[in-house]
Formats: C-alpha cells, structure tokens, sequence
C-alpha cells in the first residue's frame, strides 16, 4: 500500500513538473521553478533537522564509539544493497551486478547481517547505483529540480527510485515479520545513522554558504551527474560546472562590494 500511495505521489509531482529546463533542457542546468515551494520544503527540513535529529546525531557520535558506528551504519548500508545489484544490471553492467550480488551475500552471512563489511576485504568494492542513475544512464532528462520535505533534494527523475528502494530494502519485508516494535526503532536509528554521516557536509554548508540553500542544490546536482557517468562526466559537463562557479564568484564579489 505504501508504494502504490509513493508511486501515484511521484506521477502527480511528475506530470505537474513540466517547465522548460535552461540551456537547452542539459541536466547540468536545471531550471528550478518551483523554487518558492522547495524553499518552504527545505527551511521545513531544516527546521525538524535542528530541533530533533541534530541533537539525537550530537549524542549519537559522542557516546557510542566509532567502530559500533561503521557497524551500524554497514549493516544500514547492507539492507539496502539489493538495489544497488538491481540497478547494476538495468545499467548493463552485468560483471559489476554479479560482483555486487555476491558482496550481499558475503556481508548477510559472514559479515553477520552485514555489521561487518567482510566483503571489502575479500576485494568486492562497494558500488552506489540506483534507478534514478538508471533513468539517466537510459538518457531520461533529469527534469526540474524538487526538494522533498524529510528526503532532500531530487529531480523529476529521480524520485522514481523512491518506490524501488523501498521495495528492494530488506528492512520493507523484515517489517512484516518481526513486527513494528522492532521495526521502529531500527527505523529511527537508521534515520540517526544516515544524519551522523551527513554531519560534515552540513558543517561546511553553515560555515561556507551565504545561501545554504543554493549550495544543497547545487552540490546535489553535480554529485548525481558525478554518479551517472561513474566519476567521469563528459567534458561539457566540467566546462559549464566552471561556468557556474564563475558566475557564483561574480555574484559574491557583486554582494561583498
């Protein structure tokens, strides 16, 4: 039930997303006009992150130790890799898919549930995949940009793959079986844990942003060109990134004079 509600949400977002994109509609210069409506979703994110998660992260990483922390986050990490394999062989990378099918194997059974990231050492790399990188692989436009209250920032694209890593997370069906009492916790630590990583991105993002929310969607747009082409972007794609840094850099000496 909860995908079918997810998956009429995404078509509703999807077909009332229709503005033209800039620049010829590339996926490097997105258009965002919904930027009133996603500024509300994001200072609302924003809100809930600093009055509950932060202060439950602050706590979290000062008194549970560093390597019960890569545990947790490992096993976090391991309930949700069936979608990485899936998406490895949507994208045609069938070596990588069986390579990736085996690293969740290994991790599920010797590394215990995936607390210990046994496969690593075996020489299995850890991959990063999922449908709305295989959208993009598949030449889908990325669309406009949309922040999602308690998701973050995505595109048109990319909130496809909200469904498919719900139903290919193992915590969706561990759910049914050991029921809501155990599920909620590990939800909300699962939420806490994947918070504590993100704590020095957003460290830099108070520090450095004159607007914090200009800088999320910014990063966010260039790290999933970054994942789409496997770390080597075509040569237009850096060009207009310097483009885009030379006119944020006019803009702040325009605002510091």
């Amino acid at each position: 039930m909860i995908i079918i509600i997810l998956f009429f949400l995404i078509m509703m977002l999807t077909g009332c997303a229709t503005a033209p994109k800039v620049n010829g509609g590339d996926d490097m210069a997105l258009a965002d006009p919904y930027e009133k409506i996603n500024r509300l979703s994001y200072n609302f994110t924003d809100s809930i992150d600093r009055i509950f998660l932060e202060p439950a992260v602050n706590v979290y990483t000062e008194y549970v130790p560093g390597a019960a922390q890569r545990s947790v986050g490992n096993f976090y990490d391991n309930l949700s890799y069936p979608s990485v394999v899936l998406n490895a062989f949507l994208q045609g990378k069938i070596r990588q898919g069986f390579e990736d099918g085996l690293r969740f194997i290994v991790n599920s059974t010797i590394g215990l549930f995936g607390l210990f990231d046994m496969a690593t050492h075996m020489g299995l790399a850890e991959n990063d995949e999922d449908f709305g990188q295989t959208l993009g692989v598949w030449g889908v436009d990325a669309g406009s940009y949309l922040f999602i209250p308690m998701l973050g920032p995505n595109n048109e694209r990319d909130i496809s793959d909200i469904p498919i890593s719900i139903a290919t997370n193992v915590l969706f069906y561990a759910g049914y079986m050991v029921g809501a009492t155990v599920l909620a916790p590990l939800t909300v630590l699962g939420a806490i844990d994947k918070r504590a990583r993100l704590s020095g991105p957003m460290r830099i993002r108070d520090q450095a942003a004159l607007d914090p929310y200009l800088f999320v969607r910014e990063a966010s747009m260039q790290q999933r060109e970054y994942l789409i082409y496997d770390g080597s972007p075509p040569l237009e794609i850096y060009n207009e990134l310097f483009q885009d840094n030379l006119l944020q850099s006019n803009f702040i000496d325009e605002v510091s004079d």
